[in-house]
């Protein structure tokens, strides 16, 4: 088991560069797999989708330009070292998730199964771009400015947000797609509920 001295070390350049294209990679596949089945997602990433089904335009561009507003809140709240980081995922992601499909396609991809894996692989890919330092920007950046202004737990700012924007989803999806949208959130947030513990890991 580390210790607490050498959890809290500074990653490298080359570490974080390597934990942001890791996590931004894992992230914009679940989201291919996402998109292949009409699915929708929680807080900027899940907005960006909804915008893009309706609107006809690729995902990669809606995320870049949806989290725009949201560096400041994150200067403001952590520093711009945080925001240069969070803009390199975001990015990344934005990029990865408009190549990614001409390299894989799927012939067949069972709702539940692709729900429940690209819950893991997203999952999996926040929390190496977590430990690095950075984040996918968006509706976290402004929870934790509200919960500063407001004392306003962070957590129920996203909550909200995401029972409205699965709320929107109702008038825009099939039913049963945002059912299987939900199974993939409820991964997601199981896998960082359970994985991401600031006790026992501390990335600088």
């Amino acid at each position: 088991m580390q210790t607490a001295s050498q959890a809290s070390e500074k990653h490298t350049f080359f570490e974080d560069a390597q934990g942001f294209v890791f996590g931004t990679a894992m992230c914009a596949f679940g989201l291919v797999m996402l998109r292949d089945l009409g699915l929708v997602t929680g807080q900027t990433a899940g907005l960006s989708l909804l915008i893009s089904y309706l609107i006809d335009k690729p995902f990669g561009w809606v995320f870049f330009f949806v989290n725009l507003p949201f560096y400041w809140f994150g200067y403001k709240r952590m520093g711009a070292r945080f925001v240069l980081k969070t803009f390199a995922c975001v990015a990344l992601i934005s990029v990865f998730a408009e190549v990614f499909p001409y390299f894989v396609s799927f012939e067949t991809l069972d709702p539940t199964f692709g729900a429940i894996m690209l819950g893991f692989m997203t999952g999996a890919g926040l929390m190496a771009i977590f430990r690095h330092g950075g984040s996918l920007g968006g509706i976290g950046i402004l929870a934790l400015y509200l919960q500063d202004a407001t004392k306003f737990k962070a957590g129920y700012v996203q909550l909200a947000f995401d029972a409205c924007l699965f709320a929107v989803a109702l008038f825009v999806l099939p039913l049963p797609q945002v059912g299987w949208s939900l199974l993939g959130a409820v991964v997601v947030n199981l896998v960082i509920a359970i994985n991401h513990r600031r006790d026992r890991y501390i990335a600088m």
